[in-house]
């Protein structure tokens, strides 16, 4: 058992072969020697996510869904295909509703020259709809295929370990205070009924 809030570590993609593999050892090796959050990996492959979650198994659906639950903050891996995010992550994070709401995103993302910036930007509107609350700092890597070998362990990879920490930093900080407010008062009462009072 452990106090330290359970953090959600996102896989964006399920293709064969992929690069993110490399990047979530990087992420869980940083996660683990940072010890203030208990990780758990959520990936589409595991729960059988498919390019529309309404035709996800039902028993993986609610398996999803109650690990989401469980959460109380989240990165996402966040690889970038053709200017944006992958499918797989669309409808694993279209699978949640509630699940999500009041509770911090930050995101670790690669690619080539951009980073995976594009997929990020377009997944914070994903979030923002649902009522997450994306960090504005995020870990980018351009162009890691190369410096980055298979166990997760990135060449000159300095400015990656820092600001990975200060994502920490954000990231604890954001799931404090939204992890408090929801504990004070439920999300679901902060909206229709007091605003209709006026």
């Amino acid at each position: 058992m452990t106090d330290r809030p359970k953090l959600g570590v996102i896989v964006s993609s399920a293709r064969e072969g992929r690069f993110a593999d490399r990047v979530l050892a990087w992420t869980l090796k940083g996660l683990a020697a940072d010890g203030r959050f208990d990780p758990e990996v959520i990936d589409p492959r595991q729960y059988r996510v498919t390019l529309w979650h309404g035709d996800m198994q039902a028993d993986d659906m609610s398996r999803l869904k109650a690990t989401l639950d469980a959460c109380a903050a989240f990165i996402v891996i966040a690889a970038e295909y053709n200017h944006s995010y992958p499918a797989a992550v669309k409808s694993l994070i279209d699978a949640g509703k509630t699940e999500w709401e009041a509770k911090p995103v930050a995101f670790v993302s690669y690619g080539g020259v951009s980073g995976g910036l594009r997929s990020v930007e377009a997944l914070r509107l994903v979030f923002a709809e649902l009522h997450a609350v994306t960090l504005r700092d995020t870990v980018s890597m351009a162009m890691p295929f190369q410096p980055m070998n298979e166990n997760g362990e990135l060449a000159e990879g300095e400015m990656a370990d820092r600001a990975l920490a200060l994502v920490l930093n954000r990231l604890e900080w954001w799931t404090s205070a939204l992890s408090a407010a929801r504990a004070a008062t439920p999300y679901s009462l902060s909206g229709g009924d007091r605003s209709a009072r006026g």
